[in-house]
């Protein structure tokens, strides 16, 4: 009887006391991903890069900040990693001493995957001995791929040497080079759903409003990969066209029209885009030429018409009266 009520209390106790593996706590998303931390040498640029079958994956496993580094913390993902890491490179630590002390006093450390770069380009990179198969990492000069959770064990080699093979590249494009050479060889293997990519200077400025280059997020898609892609070729895109708006306001046209025109090649259907060309075209005298852009532009959205007689009160088109009556009647 007395074994009897021993074996009963031990049992009461382990119902009421969490089991020591049980580390997984509803704030800490089940992350089982691919991803990669990389800095470019050249421009001093980092990144982190993410794919995974679970939603928002953007929003916990990838953290960065310019000047400091940045973080991928996945599998059963520990989101305070992310800040904390920066906040200890910040102080000095290196990503090896950063590593170190995030781990230290982490129950669920063997379930953790985590890869830290810091702004030197130093890699620390730690795959717990349960993460689920096929689980590992590949560190390298200025990179570290990771993965966990994979369809097969030839996923991060293959991320690995993308990212070594395509140094040509920007490092936003280098980055999705390794992410479509890890979805190549299965990736996760329970699918796809969302990606991110972030990318932030080697330098800070001090202003952090300014210090995130790209940070895209494709949320939930049945392609995320093709959709961060995407994304990011609009973001190149928009990025011309806030080179042209620069330098209208310095009133150099012919930049601004090589900033506008290189913005519409890489968006041919964005109206927006065809429909600052024409208007500067019509600032630099070229009334005929800016026409031609204005008119299918004003056929697919009569909007824009309405908005070009609200330029000239504010200065953003300077035509004679004549000429603005005949940009306006264009049919």
């Amino acid at each position: 009887m007395k074994k009897l009520l021993i074996l009963l209390g031990l049992g009461a106790l382990a119902l009421t006391q969490p089991a020591a593996a049980q580390v997984y706590k509803p704030q800490e998303p089940l992350a089982h991903t691919y991803s990669i931390v990389a800095r470019d040498p050249k421009t001093g640029e980092m990144a982190v890069a993410v794919q995974s079958h679970w939603f928002s994956v953007g929003t916990s496993v990838s953290w960065g900040e310019a000047g400091v580094g940045v973080v991928a913390t996945q599998s059963f993902t520990n989101k305070s990693f992310g800040l904390r890491g920066l906040a200890l490179m910040k102080q000095g630590k290196t990503a090896e001493e950063t590593l170190k002390l995030l781990l230290a006093n982490d129950p669920g450390r063997e379930v953790r995957q985590v890869a830290i770069l810091d702004a030197k380009g130093g890699v620390a990179t730690h795959t717990g001995k349960k993460c689920i198969t096929y689980a590992g990492h590949i560190t390298g000069k200025d990179f570290s791929v990771q993965a966990n959770m994979m369809l097969n064990e030839t996923v991060w080699p293959a991320m690995a040497k993308a990212f070594e093979q395509n140094s040509h590249l920007p490092l936003a494009e280098r980055m999705l080079a390794v992410l479509d050479a890890a979805e190549a060889q299965g990736g996760d293997i329970r699918g796809r759903q969302s990606a991110a990519l972030l990318v932030v200077p080697g330098k800070s400025k001090k202003e952090p409003w300014n210090e995130r280059l790209v940070d895209l997020r494709v949320d939930d898609h049945e392609l995320p990969l093709r959709e961060l892609r995407r994304l990011l070729t609009v973001q190149r895109a928009y990025e011309h066209m806030n080179n042209g708006d620069l330098a209208v306001e310095k009133n150099d046209m012919a930049l601004a029209m090589k900033e506008y025109s290189a913005a519409e090649q890489l968006q041919p259907n964005n109206l927006e885009m065809q429909y600052w060309h024409g208007i500067t075209l019509a600032n630099t005298g070229k009334v005929d030429e800016a026409i031609k852009i204005l008119e299918p532009v004003f056929k697919a959205d009569a909007n824009w018409r309405t908005l070009t007689e609200r330029l000239p009160p504010v200065g953003l088109l300077t035509v004679s009266a004549a000429d603005l009556k005949k940009i306006l009647e264009t049919k």
